[in-house]
């Protein structure tokens, strides 16, 4: 069974958050090997902003470094992903997944079943592109997605598989202002109504906090931001699903001054003009 590697709200574009990715995968390529091992779960605002192609390029870039090194990648859009973080575009939708997905018709939730894990990955915007609520860092899973959660979680391979996590990006327990995930009232009864979740994983608030036990499960954990996008430390927690939860740990995968560091990467050429 393989282990994870939570990353969420890298915000790449922003400040020196690019720098700091190129470090984490750099630490997580040296320090976690053979990255054959790990399943890396990205929970979402992967970019600062969705109106700059170069964002997504270099977050790709250093997705694909984890790849080539044997490391599985998962990922799922949070509101910067689709827009500027307040401002939503539903053109967005099919360029994240043309980007981290390879599957441009990928439904969610993404159903992933790895070495007998289960992992299905939902898009908390899905309900929030349009006209009249697309503004503010709200999400919403929407009703045809969370029956497509209650069915999949019900399906063969999915009850098959000796662990199931599910991940997204907005906050499912720590209701902000403008910030909140609107149905997840709706979650929860399709996750405690299944019963068989083992881990449920998110980010979008930058606090890192966990909170297990909730809804019945027994990894619950906000993924903070990778990058510390607007905070001083952030865990990137090392998940083991075939041991208890107290043994889950922070990696340290980060450079305290990522800008300073003088044996990062050289950055990726930019995209041809015209790329999306």
């Amino acid at each position: 069974m393989k282990k994870i590697i939570h990353l969420s709200d890298l915000h790449v574009g922003y400040d020196a958050c690019g720098e700091g990715l190129r470090c984490i995968i750099r630490n997580i390529i040296f320090h976690k090997e053979p990255g054959t091992q790990y399943v890396v779960v990205v929970t979402g605002d992967v970019v600062e902003t969705a109106l700059e192609p170069a964002n997504y390029e270099l977050a790709r870039l250093n997705f694909d470094a984890l790849r080539e090194a044997g490391f599985t990648v998962l990922a799922i859009p949070g509101n910067h992903d689709y827009g500027t973080g307040t401002l939503g575009h539903k053109k967005f939708i099919d360029h994240f997944k043309r980007v981290f997905h390879d599957v441009p018709d990928v439904e969610y939730p993404k159903v992933d079943v790895i070495e007998g894990v289960a992992f299905l990955g939902l898009d908390s915007m899905a309900a929030e592109v349009h006209w009249y609520d697309r503004l503010f860092a709200e999400g919403e899973l929407g009703g045809p997605q969370l029956e497509r959660l209650d069915a999949a979680l019900a399906s063969d391979a999915v009850r098959a598989a000796a662990r199931r996590v599910v991940y997204l990006h907005h906050h499912p327990f720590d209701p902000w202002r403008f910030h909140e995930l609107k149905d997840s009232e709706a979650l929860r009864e399709v996750l405690m109504g299944r019963g068989n979740v083992h881990a449920l994983l998110y980010g979008h608030n930058h606090v890192g906090k966990r909170h297990n036990g909730k809804w019945g499960i027994p990894r619950c954990y906000d993924g903070g931001s990778s990058t510390r996008k607007w905070v001083l430390t952030s865990e990137t927690r090392v998940i083991d699903l075939a041991r208890d939860p107290r043994d889950d740990y922070d990696g340290e995968f980060y450079c305290p001054d990522p800008r300073g560091e003088t044996s990062l990467p050289p950055e990726p050429a930019p995209p041809l003009a015209g790329k999306e």
